[in-house]
């Protein structure tokens, strides 16, 4: 094995160390999260039925995931008030993005089960990340790997001064 074939992402390690590893019994990631600090848990703004966090996997800096306080696995199981509540904050999301950004496009997708590519498939989720033309490299397609500029806590910072309202 080459040293070409290693990416070092000293950050995420912590981050698996304080949230991912969760005790048996504990809950979701989405739901320990949703316990913590926001300035520990990079939760950029709370509602009534919402939560809006930095995705600590992001496939491009300011990916930022809208998730329903609630536990809840699908969209259908969303009650009207959380599904508008999700909804509204996507458009926070997105509104912030924009303004942070300044990309080409933006990115809005959710993955429901296992199968459909949840990370979480227990907790539903919207994802919303900045996009350009072109930004797609030869390391997404060929290593799997997301090169991002700025460190997950910096994408945060700008993220949470231009949070609209």
């Amino acid at each position: 094995m080459t040293g070409f074939e290693r990416l070092w992402a000293g950050w995420r390690s912590e981050y698996i160390e304080r949230i991912v590893a969760e005790p048996a019994g504990k809950g979701c990631l989405f739901e320990g999260l949703a316990v913590m600090d926001d300035d520990e848990a990079m939760i950029l703004e709370r509602a009534e039925h919402s939560f809006t966090v930095m995705n600590a996997y992001p496939y491009a800096s300011g990916h930022v995931m809208a998730v329903p306080t609630r536990h809840v696995a699908t969209l259908a199981a969303l009650t009207p008030d959380e599904a508008a509540a999700l909804m509204h904050a996507t458009q926070r999301a997105t509104a912030a993005i924009d303004a942070v950004y300044q990309p080409e496009g933006i990115n809005v997708g959710v993955n429901i089960g296992r199968a459909g590519g949840a990370g979480v498939p227990g907790h539903v989720h919207v994802h919303a990340l900045p996009r350009w033309n072109g930004d797609t490299n030869f390391m997404t397609a060929v290593a799997e790997t997301r090169v991002l500029p700025e460190s997950l806590r910096h994408s945060y910072e700008k993220l949470r001064l231009s949070w609209p309202g």
